[in-house]
């Protein structure tokens, strides 16, 4: 809501970003100001959204962003969302939802990486829901899986969720994950 003037204002913006986080009001000039935008990434870490696109593939910016927000990874640069090291990071970042939520924003690339996504499951399971269809169908990561969260059976393969095993090993944990068992199974 600032006047054009402000918006490009340095010291008003820093000022102002020190408040919030918001870059939204900045000028196209701040918005790729590395200072500014790692001073709203300081209160923020949706000030990425708004950060150049020139920053948005800034490994420490962008590190910065995820390291308190896994979310954030959806904002930096497509080089960047096929980095283990950030998403990894995006990853460990969000206390609630582990990987979850940053996995919906990596490359397919590090979805279809095997050692990446078996780290994934290990941590919180739903992280499977992410994975690749082949890892979906990998008896080994999907039974990590489940015995780190019963509910990943749902997005196991069709083929898995009429193993008797990966069952199983999911109902040993909740019972009730033999709701996402096959029909076949459930009957059993």
């Amino acid at each position: 809501y600032a006047s054009v003037q402000l918006q490009g204002d340095r010291d008003f913006m820093l000022e102002a970003v020190k408040q919030d986080g918001s870059l939204e009001y900045a000028s196209e000039e701040l918005q790729g100001d590395r200072g500014v935008v790692l001073e709203a990434l300081a209160q923020s870490s949706s000030a990425l959204e708004y950060a150049s696109e020139q920053l948005r593939g800034d490994r420490d910016v962008v590190l910065e962003a995820v390291s308190q927000n896994g979310d954030a990874l959806e904002h930096a640069s497509v080089q960047l969302r096929g980095d283990r090291g950030v998403v990894w990071k995006a990853c460990s970042s969000d206390e609630f939802d582990f990987c979850v939520s940053a996995l919906e924003h990596a490359s397919d690339e590090l979805k279809r990486d095997r050692g990446f996504m078996l780290e994934a499951v290990k941590q919180d399971g739903s992280a499977l829901e992410y994975a690749s269809v082949q890892l979906q169908g990998d008896r080994g990561v999907v039974l990590e899986a489940v015995a780190q969260n019963a509910d990943a059976l749902k997005h196991a393969s069709e083929q898995l969720r009429a193993d008797r095993d990966v069952v199983l090993r999911a109902v040993q944990q909740k019972g009730d994950a033999l709701k996402h068992a096959s029909e076949q199974l459930r009957g059993d």
